[in-house]
């Protein structure tokens, strides 16, 4: 009982200290939004591009708290893009290897898989909430984009779809792989242990055989 009532005050604490760290990180980045503002302008382009950032940051730091989740169309993985075809052509999995070798990967840790991280469908669930977030930061983004460039503002607009493209667009390209590739593995797994279930029973059955006819 007292074991028990220490893991649901842990817990507790836990959120309530996760909620004050949201708060904080929000308030910083008004903050700084402000003051940003004062200096470059209440009209800068910039300033859009800061928001962007902002919001992939507070979604980042809300992941105690709760997960994004993509729209329920865009979730499944399809199988033509486990394939490779368009992404080996998008060199897709070069910016993957590039991102596991750099120090970016530190970044977002929680979606790669390793020895001491044996939650598999934690990992998942960590990859799908770190591509909903670029995508919904995407989805924002673009609108903006193109006020930018239809305000007489084309070069700053194509600085941002740049920024787009590699903050953005390659990363969930990259994420719904390593969503693919988890999947397969959850798949075996599970094919795995239905097979050893299986061949339990299969032999519980031969060794205690159901008796027929009469006791």
């Amino acid at each position: 009982m007292r074991r028990k009532f220490g893991v649901t005050m842990k817990t507790g604490f836990r959120k309530y200290l996760s909620i004050i760290i949201l708060i904080g990180t929000a308030v910083g980045f008004a903050i700084s939004f402000v003051m940003l503002q004062r200096v470059i302008g209440g009209s800068s382009p910039w300033l859009g591009l800061l928001a962007m950032f902002y919001f992939l940051g507070l979604t980042k730091v809300a992941e105690p708290l709760f997960l994004l989740r993509m729209p329920a169309v865009l979730r499944r993985i399809r199988s033509w893009e486990m394939k490779g075809t368009l992404n080996r052509r998008l060199l897709v999995p070069s910016f993957g290897n590039f991102l596991r070798e750099s120090p970016l990967r530190y970044l977002n840790a929680a979606v790669y898989l390793s020895q001491a991280q044996s939650d598999v469908l934690r990992v998942y669930r960590q990859a799908e909430a770190a591509e909903a977030a670029h995508f919904w930061a995407a989805s924002l983004f673009t609108p903006y984009i193109g006020y930018v460039w239809l305000s007489g503002q084309p070069r700053e607009a194509m600085i941002f779809l740049v920024i787009q493209v590699f903050f953005n667009f390659y990363p969930i390209l990259h994420l719904r792989l390593v969503r693919g590739r988890i999947d397969r593995l959850i798949r075996r797994r599970n094919v795995g242990t239905s097979q050893a279930r299986a061949s339990v029973e299969s032999r519980d059955t031969a060794m205690h055989p159901t008796a027929s006819g009469g006791c």
